[in-house]
């Protein structure tokens, strides 16, 4: 049996994400190897034993991690499940199993692998069912005990293990489900939706981003990102040469000007900065941190589009350029980055000047 970490991912990205965590177990000085399958959407991490998994499932902070959705221990690789009866198999790989308070069965988010959600939806109440009785779950589902993880790759094979519910996504595979809101000018309007449901605590929402508050969002045309702010009831000057949705200007809260968003200044400080445009990643990271060091706004979410070869290269120069130069100005911050679902080729950036 093979213990270490699974992560989920975009298709396509193992490479990256697998560079990843194998940089940051080896800053925690847990050592293993990867094993990387093409365009299959998961990575697994594999070490020495089940401890040392877990070290890295409480030490590594998953909202550090760029292009991993989710991340468990894996404490068994299934094999060969009986189709007749493969509630008592998965049952007899249960017993290096913390008590946990919640159960997910998923797969990767492949086409193959998506075809089998109707079978996990279904096989999910017979499973929490028998691991109930079993006492390996909770009797009710219980948010602060770990939540076990089923990640099927076909009826028969798959793997078994839990996250920690403090340092996970709370979102079955990963995905938090979004609706594309019919007023919006484009579906690039999801993307930012998502950035704000990850990186700004819902705790925190009201007080960070409120009706009243005032927005810039570089390369705005259509209007996608403008919605955003406009919806939460901010006023929004929107930058870029080409047309914005007449709808957005109707709402009184939207100022249209047709500059270069690498040129433009705003006249006063705003709360909120937002990006979204097709440039070189390292041209747009040393403008935002221009904007932040600045003090043209404490807060900026921006995409940083990626090259076809050495994405996770450029991720971490981009980022460590920001972080640079905020350090050198004495700013306290937070940085977040993540290849969000509503992402392709690109990342997505959040970063707070903390008073």
């Amino acid at each position: 049996m093979n213990n270490g970490l699974l992560l989920y991912c975009r298709r396509g990205f193992e490479k990256e994400c697998a560079g990843e965590i194998q940089q940051l177990a080896t800053d925690q000085e847990v050592y293993g190897y990867c094993v990387v399958s093409d365009n299959s959407g998961y990575v697994t991490y594999i070490t020495s034993d089940l401890a040392e998994a877990d070290k890295l499932a409480k030490r590594i902070s998953f909202n550090k991690l760029v292009f991993a959705r989710q991340m468990f221990v894996i404490t068994s690789a299934l094999k060969d499940l009986p189709s007749d009866d493969r509630v008592s198999a998965i049952l007899a790989a249960s017993e290096s199993m913390p008590l946990c308070g919640d159960i997910r069965v998923e797969t990767p988010d492949t086409n193959e692998a998506k075809e089998l959600l109707g079978f996990c939806r279904k096989f999910t109440v017979p499973l929490r069912g028998a691991l109930r009785k079993r006492e390996i779950l909770t009797a009710k589902e219980h948010s602060k005990k770990p939540v076990l993880h089923l990640m099927l790759l076909d009826s028969s094979t798959g793997f078994l293990g839990y996250s920690y519910p403090n340092n996970n996504s709370p979102f079955f595979m990963g995905i938090p489900r979004l609706k594309f809101p019919s007023e919006a000018p484009s579906r690039s309007t999801l993307k930012l939706e998502e950035a704000i449901l990850l990186f700004v605590p819902k705790h925190q929402i009201e007080q960070r981003m409120h009706s009243g508050m005032t927005g810039v969002d570089l390369g705005a045309c259509p209007g996608g990102w403008t919605y955003q702010l406009v919806r939460r009831g901010l006023f929004v000057s929107a930058i870029d040469n080409g047309p914005m949705a007449q709808s957005l200007m109707d709402t009184g809260q939207v100022t249209h000007y047709m500059e270069d968003g690498f040129k433009f200044q705003p006249e006063k400080s705003v709360d909120w900065m937002v990006c979204d445009m097709v440039e070189k990643p390292i041209m747009v990271a040393d403008l935002m941190s221009d904007w932040l060091v600045k003090g043209w706004t404490r807060a900026t979410i921006f995409n940083l589009k990626l090259p076809m070869k050495k994405r996770f290269v450029e991720v971490y120069k981009c980022l460590e350029l920001i972080e640079s130069k905020l350090r050198r100005a004495g700013f306290n911050y937070e940085l977040q980055c993540k290849h969000l679902y509503h992402d392709r080729e690109e990342v997505t950036v959040a970063v707070q000047i903390i008073k």
